[in-house]
């Protein structure tokens, strides 16, 4: 049976609680335990998948296809634990769910409350999984006062009640604030977040405190003393320049220890810290760096792209060499030549999206790539724009474009070489959909396979022709331009295992121009590079040996 892990936030939001959670996972993965990871977030929508990035971020998919918060990347990228539909639930899931088995009569006429049936709903959800692992962290979304997470905050207090004594523990993350007139540390910030949570009856055993300023010995002690912790479960989280430093932060300040000692778990085993220390080494003792050029729409948030970001990292610390991503906004050469904004760069990235705006910046991108020789690679929408670049300026297909613009202006405008993908295989079955289907969850998404040609730049990179990669999207190159795409050397070098879907395209006298259909950045790991950036790094650092 698992022993859980509640992590809440207070003071404010976006002080690090999902990287906390990542951190600790990782560290308990160090000393031989298992773990999984789990996000309990109090807004109503159903999933992050119909938010705007601007609202909400990027949305991380898992291989089954679920639309999830961007902190399960976190938890993916520090313990390598694939995430499930199942370690992500919102109040809007919730509320669905009670409300299907209302109206099928599942509750035999009873009157539907938030206590127990909402409730209830949250404590099944953080239950499945239970005899999987030593130890599920779960982390609840927003901060300690927020009217919508009520629900959440008593269902883990009822399910504490409910397991064995000391089959349970709470973790607090707040903020210490630095008060430059007056020279101080402020806990009462801290204290009251603590006073709400004991409020609603829970009392954290482990206070994690975000500080810009070393906590001194005589603010420990008082926030022991009124937030009734142990001083030793009083824990200091320091800014860091690279958050994969977190695991090895963590552990200096006593972190893990502090959790196993609130379990009660003694001897402990001894961490294996090896693959941070490497980490720590990769990033800080790097042979030169590299300029990498993301050309997007939603340049404004970093958070986004936030996969790809990392991504480019891991890359660079496969190479042992510093990756400085610059988010270039595509709308600014919409209509303007795109080389002033785009000379100096050792390798161009253009990533996924939704919507027609800012898509011919990206076309040009790619086309300044793709003729300058510079490496490029376009994930999902990126690698449509390619296709539309070549279909336009190769082929001679003036018109050419995507059915999804179409769709947005209500006109037929172009010649579709991208269209709304109907039908596809899932496993062992067909599934269809129709344009006006509705927008949540209703895309090609998870993981799907693909097969890749034999002598092609992405078999090289992958060590091999059979992949698996997770998908996110509506609209697909079409297969029927294949020939004359690859006459005028757009190679179709990865496609779907029956042969109908384009799931990788590469530019043949290219020293490196590759677009895929799917997200690669959404599988890679400090300690494990996914391959293509790894590789795309690798030709960036080529690129700037010869200049």
């Amino acid at each position: 049976m698992a022993r859980y892990i509640f992590i809440t936030g207070g003071v404010v939001s976006s002080l690090g609680k999902g990287l906390a959670s990542a951190a600790l996972g990782a560290l308990l993965q160090a000393r031989g335990y298992s773990v999984r990871l789990r996000k309990l977030d109090p807004y109503l929508n159903v999933d992050p998948g119909t938010m705007s990035p601007f609202e909400h971020g990027e949305v991380f998919v898992t291989d089954d296809g679920a639309e999830t918060d961007l902190d399960l990347g976190h938890y993916e990228r520090f313990t390598g634990v694939a995430a499930r539909q199942t370690d992500s639930i919102s109040s809007g899931r919730v509320y669905s769910n009670v409300l299907e088995k209302e109206r099928r009569g599942d509750y035999l006429g009873k009157t539907i409350q938030v206590i127990p049936h909402v409730t209830n709903a949250i404590k099944d959800f953080i239950n499945i999984g239970d005899e999987e692992v030593d130890f599920m962290l779960c982390e609840i979304g927003g901060t300690v006062g927020d009217i919508e997470g009520l629900p959440f905050f008593e269902a883990i207090r009822q399910f504490a009640q409910d397991k064995p004594r000391g089959q349970c523990i709470f973790m607090h993350l707040t903020l210490l604030p630095w008060l430059a007139a007056s020279g101080e540390l402020k806990t009462k910030p801290t204290q009251h977040s603590v006073k709400e949570l004991r409020s609603i009856g829970l009392q954290p055993d482990i206070l994690v405190c975000r500080s810009e300023q070393v906590i001194p010995e005589k603010e420990r002690e008082k926030l022991a003393l009124f937030c009734n912790v142990r001083p030793e479960s009083v824990i200091a989280a320091y800014d860091l320049k690279s958050i994969y430093e977190a695991p090895l932060a963590y552990h200096r300040e006593g972190l893990d220890q502090a959790v196993l000692d609130a379990f009660q778990i003694a001897p402990a085993p001894r961490p294996d810290l090896t693959v941070w220390q490497d980490v720590y080494d990769r990033i800080h003792n790097t042979d030169g760096e590299v300029n990498v050029a993301v050309v997007g729409k939603y340049t404004q948030l970093e958070d986004a792209y936030k996969s790809i970001k990392e991504a480019l990292v891991h890359g660079g610390m496969a190479n042992r060499i510093r990756v400085n991503v610059e988010w270039v906004d595509a709308e600014v050469f919409d209509k303007a030549d795109a080389a002033p904004y785009l000379e100096g760069y050792h390798a161009i990235l253009v990533p996924g999206g939704f919507g027609e705006r800012g898509t011919e910046g990206k076309i040009k991108a790619a086309e300044f790539a793709r003729t300058r020789k510079i490496p490029y690679l376009g994930i999902c929408l990126g690698m449509q724009m390619a296709v539309i670049e070549a279909a336009r300026n190769l082929a001679g297909l003036d018109k050419a474009g995507s059915e999804e613009f179409d769709h947005e202006a209500g006109e037929k405008r172009f010649e579709p070489v991208v269209y709304h993908l109907k039908e596809w295989v899932q496993g062992n079955h067909a599934v269809r959909r129709k344009v006006d289907d509705d927008k949540g969850g209703t895309m090609r998404l998870g993981a799907y396979s693909a097969t890749l040609a034999e002598g092609s730049r992405v078999a090289e990179v992958y060590g091999g022709t059979a992949i698996e990669e997770r998908h996110r999207h509506r609209y697909e190159v079409d297969v029927a331009y294949r020939d004359k795409l690859e006459e005028c050397g757009l190679w179709f070098s990865g496609m779907s295992p029956d042969g109908r879907l384009p799931e990788i395209v590469e530019v043949k006298d290219h020293p490196w121009f590759i677009g895929v259909q799917f997200h690669p950045e959404l599988k890679s790991k400090p300690f494990d590079p996914h391959p293509l950036f790894k590789d795309f790094v690798r030709a960036a650092k080529e690129v700037s040996r010869l200049v």
